[in-house]
């Protein structure tokens, strides 16, 4: 058997974290982390978008490849565009 690496897989919502640590082979990227955490099944309707992901906050795409001890982040769809929220606050104040 080859070399391994050891990462996390971090999905995160407003109320629950799930994250889950895997071993894959060397050389392998963040979607096959992501599809090796079974995540997606773990989590009800969960789509996950490849524009999205990141390791350590950073973004990324899914031919990445991860290394040791990284933390792939599968991160939510934003529900109000930055821009509008701080419009809506400026009117507010």
């Amino acid at each position: 058997m080859g070399e391994q690496v050891s990462v996390e897989v971090v999905y995160a919502e407003a109320s629950s974290q799930v994250v889950r640590r895997v071993s894959l082979a060397t050389g392998s990227t963040v979607m096959q982390a992501i599809e090796a955490s079974g995540i997606a099944q773990a989590v009800s309707g969960l789509v996950i978008d490849p524009s999205r992901l990141g390791i350590f906050s950073r973004k990324v795409t899914p031919e990445q490849v991860v290394a040791e001890g990284d933390r792939v982040e599968i991160y939510r769809p934003l529900m109000l565009d930055p821009k509008e929220a701080r419009r809506r606050r400026a009117h507010e104040g």
